[in-house]
């Protein structure tokens, strides 16, 4: 059986150029880069290059970008180094459809003491910047507002959130894990202050990414040890994946071009098809502001687990935004802060591209999607009963 990708927010395939050039690392170049002799310092010599490379996806300098684990890593450091840095400030914003990554630990933090304030998002999932510049007081350590959102594909307007706290005098993070390598990112040209990317989702290997930070913040070292990344986070490096992700940033950057045009074609191609073949189906988000490769659609009176098993057995791979995989019976935290109703939120489905992608795998979800909704449909008590009861079920 063929499978059809269609969850590359979640993850991407490692790119054949990626997997060669880190190959050599494994297992002939396996030398340490802190060591002083020449075996050690050429893979030193590759870091370094990594590290340029992924500065310049982003047009920052190579100084600016510190290797971490994850995005995740990325992101908690970014948070927990503001606090560490402004220990009178207590008050952190973020938005109610982060990662949880910063979701997660805003709550966790109201546990230790601080005080978080969620920005809500109104039905297209979209912040509103007056509210966001009113949000930010003398108190405030940190913002946080993620680039683009994961589930939509939305975009928030981070560079013009990032001059609104610089000129309050706050710290402005973002996570731009799902932007980075999907649309034009030029650090010097705004004023964020923290940056989070992760290599997994731009093609590069899993276990690696980075923070940007700013030259002149002050900072706050999140994994203490060695001299590492000049002290700035302890640890060996992950020689091979950081090779990896330079040149996963290398290729992204050269294919920006092609996710903007080729990409978005075939996202719009069955993001329309699928809306005109269907009936009682919405996309979910603004449809103008957002990533080229994302489409997050809802059908009606369907449960979207039930989708995600029967196009499986397709080959086809996509995710659900609702949470029920994890056995939980409410929507994802981002279509219910969207104000996505009880009967759409529920079957609601991620379609996200990559390049890797092809017309003719479009093709085929086109042809299967509607003839599986309408069997769905068919076993549901709730199908054709009328608004009384979708009433019922809200409340």
């Amino acid at each position: 059986m063929t499978t059809i990708y269609l969850d590359n927010n979640a993850t991407t395939q490692v790119a054949s150029e990626v997997l060669e050039a880190m190959l050599p690392y494994f297992y002939e170049l396996y030398g340490n880069p802190s060591s002083m002799h020449f075996f050690g310092g050429q893979v030193g010599r590759k870091i370094r290059q990594a590290r340029e490379q992924v500065a310049a996806l982003i047009n920052a300098e190579p100084d600016e970008i510190i290797f971490t684990s994850c995005g995740t890593e990325s992101d908690n450091t970014a948070i927990r180094s503001a606090l560490a840095t402004n220990l009178g400030k207590r008050h952190i914003v973020i938005s109610r459809v982060e990662h949880p990554a910063i979701h997660a630990l805003g709550a966790h933090l109201v546990k230790e003491g601080y005080r978080v304030t969620e920005l809500p998002v109104d039905s297209d999932g979209r912040i509103n910047l007056d509210q966001f510049a009113r949000s930010l007081t003398s108190e405030t350590a940190i913002a946080s507002l993620m680039w683009a959102n994961n589930e939509t594909g939305v975009i928030f307007p981070v560079e013009e959130a990032a001059a609104i706290a610089r000129n309050k005098g706050v710290l402005f993070h973002t996570d731009a894990v799902q932007a980075v390598g999907k649309i034009p990112i030029d650090m010097k040209k705004n004023a964020i202050d923290m940056l989070a990317l992760s290599g997994h989702k731009l093609h590069a290997p899993k276990g690696v990414g980075a923070l940007y930070v700013r030259r002149g913040t002050r900072f706050s070292p999140f994994l203490i040890g060695g001299h590492q990344e000049k002290g700035r986070r302890g640890g060996t490096e992950n020689t091979a994946s950081l090779i990896g992700l330079g040149v996963a940033c290398e290729l992204a950057a050269r294919n920006m071009e092609k996710e903007n045009t080729h990409v978005k074609y075939l996202r719009d191609k069955l993001e329309n098809a699928l809306l005109t073949r269907i009936p009682n189906s919405r996309v979910n988000g603004d449809r103008v502001n957002r990533l080229p490769n994302t489409s997050n659609i809802s059908f009606e009176f369907v449960e979207g687990e039930a989708i995600l098993l029967m196009i499986n057995e397709l080959g086809i791979c996509a995710s659900s935004g609702s949470a029920c995989t994890s056995g939980s019976l409410q929507p994802s935290h981002v279509l219910r802060a969207m104000g996505v109703s009880f009967t759409f939120a529920h079957g609601s489905i991620r379609l996200s591209l990559s390049v890797y992608n092809t017309e003719q795998e479009i093709d085929f979800v086109i042809e299967k999607f509607p003839v599986i909704i309408e069997r769905l449909r068919g076993l549901s008590p709730y199908w054709g009963v009328g608004d009384a009861v979708c009433a019922t079920m809200e409340t």
